[in-house]
């Protein structure tokens, strides 16, 4: 049997990407995780890749803005080997100006998008339209060419797809081996919590719906809270609730029925589409808000991938490539903020 270089617990989209990013730099990975690849937050139907603000710059928005920007070529090369698409689509997306206050913000932004956003995306203020749009108050909406969305449940199939051509399959349970990488998801979070003063983190249990609607290939909306994902198979993602305190962590309930009410509050051209499925989970939210990343404190040769919670996918790719620096290269590019000492 070869050697193993990393094993890697749990099978969300930080441990896929992870195990994805050390095998394409020829290590041999073992993926365990018992529930199977995708079976907690990681396999829900949202699925928006989109940015913080263009203001305030600070380490999370810059190592979010170049994970953004490295999607595109990321998730190319899994379904190039895997044969799988994750519904990837880089259409932007249009949000609505509540009032005057936020039109000058919104308008001040224009400028910090051509600052910080490197030339490679665009944030503008547009007039507001009737059709696949959010009515505004105001009469203006915010466009961003940044944004991005795709299929949380197609991705992780595409990732586990072209692992397994890679030879690498999640098993139920196996021995560590080589180095460790927990990306054990809400209830990782506890267990790094144990004998510190104050817990790391916590899940925060979401719920989100999906609508027969074909807005294939238009952008993402974001309104009201929600955002409104136009898949590519004909279906329109509405999400998601925020529930810190819940009984059970996958059932669903009337809360998705007013999710549904609100999306259509704001974007009338979703009457009458149709229910076709429901969703829930929880998402590991660090203490930090930001995702964690790093050794694990006294626990040599021990790593941590953690605390995604509602921009997981987003951060997937440079979190794949700093954790792959880490693990089989010792090159620490980890920011500050994101450390687990960070949430302690």
């Amino acid at each position: 049997m070869a050697r193993i270089d990393v094993t890697i617990r749990g099978a969300g989209i930080f441990g896929l990407s992870v195990a994805w990013a050390c095998v394409q730099r020829g290590a041999t990975v073992r993926l365990i995780d018992p529930n199977g690849a995708g079976s907690g937050s990681s396999g829900g139907i949202v699925g928006a890749l989109a940015p913080h603000v263009p203001e305030n710059w600070n380490e999370k928005k810059a190592f979010q803005l170049q994970s953004l920007l490295m999607a595109e070529a990321f998730w190319n090369g899994v379904e190039t080997v895997g044969g799988v698409s994750a519904g990837y689509v880089r259409s932007g997306r249009l949000q609505p100006v509540a009032d005057a206050r936020g039109l000058d913000l919104a308008k001040a932004r224009v400028a910090g998008a051509v600052q910080l956003w490197q030339g490679r995306a665009d944030w503008s203020v547009i007039d507001a339209f009737d059709g696949w749009a959010p009515k505004s108050p105001t009469g203006f909406l915010i466009h961003d060419t940044l944004s991005a969305h795709l299929h949380p449940r197609r991705a992780v199939a595409a990732l586990v797809a072209a692992l397994d051509v890679r030879g690498v399959r999640a098993e139920a349970e196996a021995p560590d081996a080589g180095a460790v990488v927990w990306a054990t998801g809400w209830r990782g979070l506890h267990a790094l919590s144990q004998g510190r003063p104050r817990p790391v983190g916590a899940g925060v249990k979401g719920q989100a719906v999906l609508l027969r609607h074909d807005a294939a290939g238009l952008p993402q909306l974001f309104a009201d809270g929600l955002h409104v994902i136009p898949h590519q198979d004909g279906t329109v993602a509405i999400g998601s609730t925020s529930e810190r305190d819940f009984d059970a962590p996958d059932t669903v309930d009337g809360q998705c029925d007013a999710l549904v009410a609100r999306a259509v509050a704001s974007v009338p051209v979703l009457a009458g589409a149709g229910v076709v499925g429901r969703w829930a989970g929880v998402r590991p939210r660090a203490r930090s808000r930001a995702p964690m990343l790093g050794g694990w404190p006294g626990r040599a040769g021990h790593f941590v991938a953690n605390g995604g919670f509602k921009i997981g996918f987003g951060m997937a790719p440079m979190v794949a490539q700093v954790m792959a620096d880490l693990v089989l290269e010792g090159r620490d590019a980890v920011p500050d903020d994101f450390r687990v000492e960070a949430s302690f």
